[in-house]
């Protein structure tokens, strides 16, 4: 069996050898002016988008809870200007998808568990009978 030190040698020389492998060069071109109008005309998709929230039901209950009408937040999306479209768009779409929070729960409780039973099997704490703390 090889000694620690010569793994170590190992895994240092496979790394530093890797490290010298070539990499892509990244290329700067210039844009013409037809891309960027059609990356510009891309707001209307942000608009439509938000615009297709207001047609689920959720959403419109929610509205009406708050007293605004489904038909009126449409109106309001459609004055706003396009900066503002793709800012509400973005922060839409940075929301986490679903989930009732049970999710986070599970792990946090996962994760207490695996730190108690890490710091018992260490000595620290004698909270499960099941384990035997290291000598």
């Amino acid at each position: 069996m090889p000694s620690p030190t010569r793994t170590v040698a190992r895994v240092l020389v496979v790394s530093l050898c890797a490290l010298g492998l070539p990499m892509p060069a990244v290329h700067a071109e210039l844009v013409a002016t037809d891309r960027v109008e059609a990356t510009r005309q891309g707001g209307s998709s942000e608009r439509e988008f938000l615009g297709s929230l207001f047609d689920r039901a959720d959403v419109r209950s929610a509205l009406e809870r708050q007293g605004v009408s489904a038909d009126e937040a449409k109106a309001r999306v459609n004055a706003m200007s396009d900066d503002e479209v793709a800012q509400l768009a973005a922060r839409f779409n940075s929301f986490p998808a679903a989930g009732s929070g049970f999710e986070s729960t599970l792990w946090v409780g996962l994760l207490v568990f695996v730190i108690l039973l890490v710091t018992d099997i260490l000595g620290f704490t004698k909270v499960f009978s099941f384990t035997r703390p290291a000598k």
